[in-house]
């Protein structure tokens, strides 16, 4: 009876115990498991503070943020009111600026600031919670899209560059880095003494303003910008932010922000590259109008060269330019420029063909007078005791003044007088000048005058009105 009775006691006080015993048992394996790895950690790294109560082992933070619980799929508030979405950028650089696609591409960080209920959670220390790019999969967030945008992408070195921040009421930072290629209407009629202003457009894919509300978190100061921010071939002037509405026949109006920044072009490189080599070739030109009007293989030579170098700089320009159908600023000096050239080259071959016209006019007048005293036109010899291979190469004027005085005494047999001798001798300088003058068309004299005033006229009226 005595055995009956211990044995029905040890069973009650085995069915009793056993699985508080059991439970305990559980607690401290699960305890064990959850601290190894921080056991670990402090071997590795120094001590660190406590962390958030909420941040503890036995919670999954899709329990923690009820993700499990909710449909994600919808909008925070479906069937309310919009949903605002904040935004800020901080742009870290612009990467190229290209006029023959009319592109731009620029590097930033875009964040969206949102609050959404249904990822609130309890804490007693009401910290944060930080994840990456693994949980926005699993919840909702603005569908945010660059309009007019070419080629974009989120940086993938060496996690991709996401972060997500959820707080404890349900406030939400998502954070990414981004690279956008967008395009950019450029007006190059005042090119290369330009002023661009481009703008990155901001928008929501899906959802109107009856369903998001998008707008700039800090006002205009929602945009920031690296402190050297530099191009090789512009001048950031000016980065603002702005909002307006987009309008869609079948959708409805959306939000949309802006990002504006204008850019002044260096013009350095353009005034060694392109204008100053232009006004060295027309200054080149008007070396031939001081050569002899003679020495047709010289002239000829130097305004082709110099019609060919300006073809080449044009050409060189209109390649790296994109084929717009007005006239750019640059196009107008090169033209004129090529303009001056080329009549410099005209203006030789008129100066050669009045020479010619001319010269068989006196070729025809001192045949004539050869005939009347029989001097032979091929070899005529002057006056001065000096013989010339062509009959042009005389003083004409000399010659008709002295020359029948002189033949006349020589078939006479008189002798000329001292004083005719005399005159003939102080005449002699006169006539060398006369015929250097001679040699010199009226037209290069007035051309040497003419060709540099208007050019400069050209180029300080040219400066005036782009500049």
């Amino acid at each position: 009876m005595v055995l009956a009775f211990q044995l029905v006691s040890f069973t009650y006080v085995w069915i009793t115990l056993m699985p508080s015993a059991f439970a305990a048992s559980d607690i401290k394996k699960f305890h064990q498991r959850c601290s190894s790895p921080r056991k670990q950690s402090r071997k590795q790294e120094p001590r660190m503070r406590k962390g958030d109560s909420t941040k503890v082992c036995p919670l999954k933070y899709e329990q923690l943020l009820h993700i499990e619980d909710h449909d994600f799929a919808m909008r925070p508030g479906f069937g309310g009111s919009p949903v605002p979405v904040g935004v800020d950028v901080h742009i870290e650089s612009i990467d190229s600026i290209s006029e023959v696609n009319m592109d731009f591409t620029m590097t930033f960080y875009l964040r969206h600031y949102w609050k959404d209920e249904r990822l609130s959670f309890p804490s007693t220390t009401n910290k944060s919670m930080t994840f990456d790019h693994r949980l926005i999969k699993k919840i909702w967030m603005p569908d945010i899209f660059f309009v007019h945008s070419k080629r974009s992408f989120i940086h993938d070195t060496t996690m991709e560059n996401i972060m997500l921040r959820v707080h404890p009421d349900g406030n939400v930072l998502l954070s990414v880095r981004i690279t956008v290629s967008a395009m950019c209407f450029m007006d190059f009629s005042k090119f290369p003494l330009d002023t661009q202003s481009c703008s990155l457009e901001l928008e929501s894919y899906a959802y109107n303003e009856e369903d998001l509300i998008l707008y700039w978190k800090h006002g205009n100061k929602s945009l920031n910008t690296e402190e050297h921010i530099s191009l090789s071939q512009f001048f950031v002037e000016d980065f603002s932010a702005s909002s307006g509405l987009a309008f869609y026949s079948s959708t409805g109006w959306y939000n949309r922000l802006f990002i504006n920044f204008v850019l002044r072009r260096h013009i350095f490189f353009f005034v060694l590259q392109t204008y100053f080599p232009a006004m060295l070739m027309v200054m080149l030109s008007w070396v031939s109008f001081w050569i002899d009007r003679r020495a047709v293989p010289a002239r000829v030579s130097l305004g082709m060269t110099t019609v060919l170098t300006m073809s080449t700089i044009i050409t060189g320009m209109s390649a790296s330019m994109p084929q717009v159908s007005y006239v750019k600023a640059v196009d107008v000096y090169l033209w004129v420029s090529s303009l001056f050239v080329l009549l410099s080259v005209i203006e030789y071959a008129a100066v050669n063909y009045l020479t010619t016209v001319e010269e068989q006019k006196q070729v025809k007048k001192t045949e004539k007078i050869s005939g009347m005293y029989n001097i032979d036109t091929v070899q005529t010899m002057a006056f001065d005791g000096c013989y010339y291979d062509t009959e042009s190469d005389m003083d004409q004027t000399s010659f008709s003044l002295h020359s029948e005085d002189s033949i006349r005494g020589r078939y006479t047999g008189r002798p000329s007088t001292d004083s005719s001798q005399i005159k003939r001798r102080k005449s002699l300088g006169g006539q060398v000048g006369r015929i250097m003058l001679e040699n010199n068309h009226v037209i290069d004299t007035y051309s040497r005058i003419l060709f540099p005033i208007v050019y400069i006229v050209f180029n300080l009226f040219y400066w005036g009105v782009y500049v």
